[in-house]
């Protein structure tokens, strides 16, 4: 019987329905969807945006980076054709905001993107604040993000 009870003191109370509901939601969350909310957020420079959020928009933007390359390579018989610049233009607002967002989440403003400008070291540093953790608390960009 002690044995039942310990096991219940150790087994946290679940979880709201609406906890529930938005953290079920999200672990069905597929690559492309991840995407398509940076896609849809495009100009949303506040708030925060979680390590996944911003490292699989990173990852599609490089596929389609690369597709566009591949298509120009075949078409135009160059690297930097039609496509790639395409890409690159519509994919760089979202890109911008999901940075910013995301050194909100690490408790950083948004002007450390600037650091990448520095030489070597600048996009070392930002790299490291891109894939730090995000900080649980409550900071002056909002909650954390979900």
């Amino acid at each position: 019987m002690e044995r039942k009870v310990m096991l219940d003191k150790a087994t946290p109370p679940p979880l709201p329905n609406s906890v529930r509901a938005n953290n079920s939601a999200e672990a069905n969350y597929g690559i492309i969807d991840w995407f398509k909310k940076c896609l849809r957020n495009y100009v949303n420079f506040s708030g925060r945006a979680r390590r996944k959020e911003y490292w699989y928009f990173f990852l599609v933007q490089m596929g389609v980076v690369i597709v566009a390359m591949l298509l120009d390579a075949i078409i135009f018989s160059s690297e930097t054709g039609l496509f790639y610049i395409v890409a690159v233009l519509g994919l760089f607002l979202p890109g911008l905001a999901v940075t910013i967002r995301r050194l909100h989440d690490t408790s950083r403003s948004g002007w450390w993107f600037l650091i990448g400008v520095v030489p070597l070291i600048g996009s070392i540093i930002l790299l490291v604040f891109l894939a730090s953790d995000t900080k649980p608390e409550t900071n002056k960009w909002g909650l954390p993000a979900k």
